[in-house]
């Protein structure tokens, strides 16, 4: 009973993280492209920077992107917050239900020999500092330079990436890199991006001039997410591809996996044609995973040979079947009934029963000295 109920709450946790992160990452993606498709206004409107028509679903619709002025603010206004933190919730308890709850996968003695206690510490410490550290880093003043500041964050992920495949399972450093990495990108939506759009709502409700620098830091932290959202997908996906999480360069595939990740992303939201220049690091980026997750031997096998080849239900069952099924050696039974008891106390043969692979009735012999 407990083991059902756990399945379904696997799955129902599942299903709920799969449902809100489409919504999530959805609507990340729609505005991210709605700010490159937004062109100036035909007839210029005050507080309008850009507008669009589109077409959906039988119905035409208009949007403005706008810089309210004071007192500029609609009665009803939509905030995409929700999704973000309902998919941080059902990831968290997944993660939870499967890897600290469970004794399966958190550990491999294979890998490493730390013992449990110290790596929930690891795991939990390595989720609950993710944020600080990289919203210190952006916050400082290396942030002025972002390219810099962008090398150092992902420094600091190889590190990361490379103590945990270390320590934990491959599958467990997997997923709480992606839990790490969700966590960010959460936090940048509650404690960065919704405050700036508060402080900007509130000046304008209270009549003031909003501070639109505010806005532009927000869009940054947007922007990072939006990065981030590839190499998270994949990392969700990876515990069905063991070979990306197996295999002893295991960090070194997941790193490359997110650069790659980031590099398509790049090109997405890239303006104009030198945004293609990212497509050589994504591809070369893939390359390297594949060839470090492919199995050793493997590429030196023909496409073809046997070896590679998936057995059939009836091979496997063959084998199987000629692996339990007596092979005629002489196999002492226990008497079944009192007449062969009897037989076996006078030392009838009988009393040894000869089992044989093929059909046919079994002739009693001797016991073989």
């Amino acid at each position: 009973m407990t083991s059902w109920l756990g399945d379904w709450v696997n799955l129902l946790l599942r299903w709920a993280h799969f449902i809100a992160g489409i919504a999530w990452i959805g609507s990340s993606f729609y505005f991210i492209w709605l700010d490159r498709a937004l062109t100036k206004p035909a007839h210029e409107k005050a507080g309008v920077e850009g507008d669009l028509w589109m077409v959906h679903s039988g119905g035409f619709y208009q949007v403005e992107k706008r810089r309210p002025g004071p007192g500029e603010v609609p009665a009803v206004l939509h905030w995409f917050k929700w999704e973000a933190m309902l998919t941080w919730i059902t990831g968290i308890a997944l993660l939870i239900l499967v890897f600290y709850l469970g004794s399966a996968y958190l550990l491999d003695p294979n890998v490493s020999s730390i013992g449990r206690g110290a790596a929930l510490t690891l795991g939990i410490g390595s989720i609950v500092l993710s944020w600080p550290i990289y919203d210190g880093l952006w916050r400082s003043p290396l942030a002025r330079r972002p390219a810099l500041a962008s090398v150092i964050s992902l420094a600091l992920l190889t590190a990361v990436s490379l103590v945990m495949c270390q320590l934990l399972s491959g599958r467990a450093a997997f997923m709480h890199i992606g839990a790490l990495l969700g966590t960010i990108m959460v936090a940048n939506v509650w404690e960065r991006i919704l405050p700036a759009q508060q402080q900007m709502l509130d000046a304008t409700r209270a009549g003031r001039p909003a501070d639109f620098t505010l806005g532009a830091r927000a869009k940054q932290r947007s922007v990072h997410n939006s990065y981030i959202t590839f190499p998270l997908l994949f990392i969700m996906l990876s515990n069905h591809f063991p070979a990306t999480y197996a295999g002893p360069l295991n960090w070194l595939v997941l790193l490359l996996l997110c650069v790659a990740g980031a590099a398509v992303r790049h090109v997405m939201i890239g303006r104009g044609a030198r945004a293609r220049w990212a497509m050589l690091p994504a591809a070369l980026a893939l390359g390297g995973a594949m060839f470090l997750s492919t199995p050793h031997g493997a590429a030196a096998r023909a496409p073809g040979a046997a070896t590679d080849a998936v057995p059939s239900f009836a091979a496997v069952a063959s084998r199987v079947i000629r692996s339990i099924r007596p092979t005629g050696r002489w196999v002492r039974r226990p008497p079944a009934s009192p007449s062969t008891r009897r037989r076996a106390s006078r030392g009838w043969p009988n009393a040894f029963a000869c089992e044989r692979s093929r059909p046919g009735p079994c002739r009693s012999r001797t016991r073989p000295a």
